[in-house]
């Protein structure tokens, strides 16, 4: 049976939808939503009323930072993708996307983030830099620590802090007690995710903590992250004097982290799938709702 070699992505347009094929742009679901939170409570705080073009901006600002993140990734980890069968596929593997081109896709989101970033305000734009740094650090994790899950949820936090700040010009605890519980919750869905490549990661000498300490260490690993975040979304809820809404959020939120458990085993991972796309795409959206729901109650104004 003859094998069909990819073509390599032509014009910008074909450049530009293997890019975002890349960078998996519809993931932004996970993390965007907590972004969407931190921004519309701060502008409660502050004035009561929604400010959409701040919005706007604090969303490009976002999917700047994660297609900047998610290309430097794909970049510096294509020679190891090549020798993993579940990512054997990816295009910097396939020759779909060139490295020069995926670069320049970077470059572009990472000036895309820091212009929204200046746009801001000046807090926002001399701190952007700063925040970017464990966007860089993280895809080399693998290579020097057992625990890279830990940078992804360093990485992750600052995107709600970062939305705060947009919008308040300072900084704020309880934007980071958010923040906290967002990249506790990433990285805990990350030890979930890292399952997959197990034997892939010791072939290759790549750090993980299933890779070093297996299967039932990640499991337990996960479940308590998910236990302490959604702790810290009560620590939040109760900082920011949620209303009955918020609090619905995180009891659908902790059912959803129960369910999402229940799902896998160390004796059976079938439906870490479900366990991960599902169930984590579900609580980003899910607990922005109620989230919503409980800021229009109380009042904020469109």
């Amino acid at each position: 049976m003859e094998v069909t070699a990819p073509i390599p992505a032509k014009g910008v347009g074909g450049k530009a939808k293997a890019f975002k094929n890349l960078v998996l742009l519809e993931h932004s679901v996970f993390a965007l939503p907590f972004a969407y939170i931190a921004a519309l409570t701060a502008m409660f705080t502050v004035s009561k009323s929604v400010h959409w073009r701040q919005l706007l901006i604090v969303t490009i600002a976002m999917v700047g930072a994660r297609s900047f993140a998610m290309a430097v990734n794909r970049i510096i980890d294509r020679e190891f993708d090549a020798r993993n069968p579940r990512t054997a596929k990816r295009e910097l593997v396939t020759g779909v996307l060139s490295v020069k081109t995926a670069w320049i896709g970077a470059v572009i989101a990472l000036a895309v983030f820091l212009g929204a970033a200046a746009e801001l305000n000046w807090l926002c734009f001399w701190l952007a830099p700063v925040a970017a740094v464990p966007l860089i650090v993280y895809p080399y994790g693998k290579r020097f620590t057992n625990v890279p899950h830990a940078l992804l949820a360093l990485a992750q936090a600052i995107g709600p802090i970062g939305a705060w700040m947009a919008v308040t010009g300072r900084w704020s605890w309880d934007a980071v007690v958010l923040g906290v519980a967002v990249g506790i919750w990433i990285g805990g869905f990350d030890l979930i995710f890292a399952l997959q490549d197990i034997e892939t990661d010791r072939d290759q000498g790549l750090g993980s903590v299933p890779a070093r300490w297996g299967v039932a260490v990640a499991l337990t690993g996960a479940r308590v992250a998910h236990v302490a975040t959604t702790l810290l979304f009560v620590w939040f809820g109760l900082l920011t004097h949620a209303g009955v809404f918020w609090w619905l959020g995180v009891a659908v939120v902790a059912c959803a982290f129960t369910y999402e458990h229940s799902l896998l085993s160390p004796t059976d991972l079938s439906r870490l799938n479900r366990a991960f796309f599902t169930v984590n795409g579900f609580v980003g959206i899910a607990l922005f709702c109620f989230a919503l729901a409980d800021l229009a109650v109380r009042g904020i104004s469109p």
